[in-house]
């Protein structure tokens, strides 16, 4: 499977009423799949700033996003020939301050909050599971909620 130029990706989050850490994910466009709003790194943006705008376009989302990349993971696309690529996928935590009724690619996905067992089950990514089994955790996200309060 040749391979890609790495993309960006945003991993929302939130604290749900239980006070329990959820993770929002997206549909993608062809197959339907659950996977975190990700995208190409954008000319003349950082990848973080990248990951925040694709959590905006897909998910509707706005936050504060991490400084720093939480993880990564290879994610098997299609190119539009229907052949295979493997994209590496930088994925930045974005602790969620908004959620929007109206966004871009509304009429294109469907958005989702999951626990972090449920999240860890709909993916196919392997190396995407333990990241997301790995938050409540993880140091990086526990520096986001503390800053949410």
């Amino acid at each position: 499977m040749p391979r890609t130029k790495p993309q960006v990706a945003a991993l929302p989050v939130r604290l749900n009423k239980r006070n329990r850490l959820e993770v929002l994910l997206v549909t993608s466009r062809g197959s339907g799949r659950w996977l975190p709003p990700k995208g190409s790194e954008m000319s003349g943006k950082s990848r973080r700033e990248s990951a925040e705008i694709e959590a905006r376009e897909e998910a509707g989302v706005c936050g504060n996003v991490a400084s720093r990349p939480i993880g990564k993971y290879v994610f098997a696309g299609k190119t539009r020939g229907n052949g295979k690529v493997g994209c590496r996928i930088i994925l930045y935590p974005m602790l969620v301050r908004s959620v929007l009724k109206r966004w871009k690619e509304r009429d294109e996905r469907k958005r989702r909050w999951f626990t972090l067992k449920q999240a860890a089950r709909v993916v196919r990514e392997p190396e995407l599971q333990d990241i997301i089994l790995s938050l409540q955790s993880e140091p990086m996200i526990k520096r986001l909620l503390r800053r949410a309060v």
